[in-house]
């Protein structure tokens, strides 16, 4: 992806979101320059080290209208915690799904997670339950929660949520999801999120994006944090 567009993508989606009365936190206003500050002095070592803020993925394809996400994790626990079975041991994300923009199919090995329609159009899901070995059963109904009712449907089968309404996923339910008939503001409340190692997807593809530098950053991605942050002594 251009930086470029990460960053027009960036205030689009930040004008979406405040559309619907939702505002991100202030640490989403830090410039490049201004983070780099705070790392410095070892004042963003929670922000950073959590992987908080921005996150847009085209998922290694450079195709992100037709297969991304856009993303922002706004809190994030510990592994540690979560390990040991106390303290801090949630995520919140919101997300926007644009009008059949895929999100592809994948799975987590630890996180369950609440996907919210939190406004805009419908969010379609495409479910299946996992196999002995891990992969999409293509036999098996699954069952997941809607809002503390079950719904049962076929393998493959697509839920759709309507504003207000939210499905309740476990580690190994397979999803893959996308706007239909229009752009979808999502939330996501999870077990502690790990992008780095906790997503199974079904094909061979990336969870994060190529940046092609075309001009500076407006706000740094969380999977910037790596090479735009130096390490401190």
């Amino acid at each position: 992806m251009k930086r470029s567009d990460v960053n027009r993508i960036m205030a689009e989606a930040d004008e979406f979101i405040a559309s619907f009365g939702f505002v991100l936190p202030p640490f989403a206003r830090l410039s490049p320059d201004e983070l780099r500050t705070l790392h410095a002095r070892g004042e963003a070592d929670r922000l950073v080290g959590a992987r908080l803020g921005w996150d847009i993925t085209d998922y290694g394809e450079g195709r992100f209208e037709e297969m991304g996400l856009f993303l922002f994790t706004v809190r994030n626990g510990s592994l540690a915690d979560l390990e040991a079975g106390h303290g801090m041991c949630y995520a919140e994300k919101i997300m926007i799904s644009r009008e059949n923009q895929l999100s592809p199919m994948h799975r987590h090995v630890v996180k369950a997670e609440d996907i919210i329609n939190r406004g805009g159009a419908t969010l379609a899901l495409e479910l299946f339950t996992s196999d002995a070995n891990g992969r999409p059963d293509p036999e098996q109904p699954i069952t997941v929660q809607c809002d503390g009712l079950p719904r049962t449907l076929e393998a493959g089968g697509i839920l759709r949520l309507d504003p207000g309404e939210s499905v309740t996923l476990m580690p190994g339910d397979w999803h893959a999801f996308w706007g239909e008939e229009g752009d979808v503001l999502i939330g996501e409340v999870s077990t502690v999120n790990d992008d780095l190692n906790d997503n199974v997807f079904r094909e061979p593809i990336g969870r994060f994006s190529a940046i092609d530098e075309d001009t500076a950053p407006s706000s740094l991605l969380v999977s910037d944090y790596d090479t735009w942050l130096p390490e401190r002594a």
